[in-house]
This record gives C-alpha cells, structure tokens and sequence, in this order.
C-alpha cells in the first residue's frame, strides 16, 4: 500500500489520532509531505487545520508549500488552511494571504477576512498583498472587509484605491461596492482621493448611478 493510501486508510477510520499518524509519517517521508497532507485531508477535510499545523511544525518545507498543497487537496477550506498558516507562521503573513490568493481566487474574500479577523492589525498589509497578487478581486475583498469591519472603512477603501487607482473598472467596481455597503460620496470621494484616484474620475463614477 503506498503511504498516500495508507494516511488515508488510518486517518479516515481514526482521525482522533491524526496528530501521530501525520506527524509519524512526516518523520519518515519527509520528502513526500504533499502526498501526506493531501491524502490526511483527503480523508478528513474537517482536519484541514490540524494537517496544516502538524506540517508547519515538522518544518519539512517552506510555509507557502504547505499552504499550496493543502488548498488543492481542499479548495472549500482555503481560509481555514490560510489562517492556521497565519496563526502558526505570523511572520510570513503576506506569502500566506499571496498564495492562497493566487490559488484560490475565487475565495479572496473569504481568506482575506479571516486572515484580518485574525491579524487585524496587519488590514492594509492584506488587502495589498491580496489586490498586488490577484487585482480584479479587490471588490469583493472590499465587500467582505466592509462587512466584518466596518469601522475600518477609510482603511479599507483608501488601501483598495491604491491598488486599483490606475485600471478604470477595477476603480469603479470598488467604489460602487463600497457605496452599496453604506458609505457616503462624500466618504467615497474622500477616501478614492486619499488612494490616489482622479478627483475628476472619482466624481464622473459617482455621477453615473
């Protein structure tokens, strides 16, 4: 039986002991981590968090491997696996949020709002990481961080401007994301311009609805 088989043999009859199953056959097969991470979630998805953590602690590869593998092995958990690598390795926080962007970005907003509920202090580092590593999703990013901070709303916007100022719909989508969520045009105008968008621009996007 290869190993992959095996993980996923134990681990899906006795995922109470995925800790030493995972942690034993890292010890052994240091070199075929992702065939152990991805068949231990395979087995058990709702572990997905265990596996990322237990695999960050054996330190057998970089953080991002890690987190790469174990999103294709469970796309649906992208942000809890993005958020126990934040949780667990804080000082590669924008690889993390890079990564898992890159490969999930139809979840931007669901990682990046868990990563930011879980470093709130590190906001603007996100939403710059995640709008630098995938651009077009920087409305629903704003939709999502609007939601969960909403007293963060000239950080949110400003930072989101920034990176969007200098693609026309990437801007627009932003700002009308942002106005659907409550904020003013006088709030909009203000943060947009903050981000460095065209006052001119800024007023004709508004001017549309």
């Amino acid at each position: 039986m290869s190993i992959g088989r095996a993980i996923k043999s134990i681990v899906g009859h006795y995922p109470q002991d995925v800790e030493i199953v995972v942690g034993t056959a890292l010890d052994l097969y240091p070199d075929r981590y992702k065939e152990v991470i991805h068949a231990a979630i395979a087995a058990q998805p709702a572990l997905t968090e265990d596996v990322v953590r237990i695999a960050l602690e054996k330190g057998i590869t970089s953080c991002t491997n890690i987190v790469e593998t174990a999103i294709n092995a469970e796309p649906s958990y992208v942000d809890f696996v993005a958020t126990a690598a934040a949780y667990s390795t804080p000082e590669e926080l924008n690889d993390i949020v890079r990564v898992a962007v890159v490969t999930e970005p139809n979840s931007a907003d669901a990682i990046v709002r868990s990563v930011a509920k879980a470093h709130p202090n590190k906001l603007v580092d996100i939403i710059k990481t995640a709008m630098e590593a995938v651009p077009f999703v920087g409305e629903y990013i704003v939709d999502a961080l609007l939601a969960t901070f909403p007293d963060n709303a000239d950080a949110v916007v400003t930072t989101a401007v920034q990176e969007s100022s200098a693609q026309h719909e990437n801007l627009q989508r932003i700002l009308e994301t942002a106005r659907s969520a409550g904020l003013t045009d006088e709030q909009l105008t203000e943060y947009a311009i903050k981000g460095g968008a065209n006052a001119e621009e800024v007023a004709a996007i508004l001017k549309q609805d």
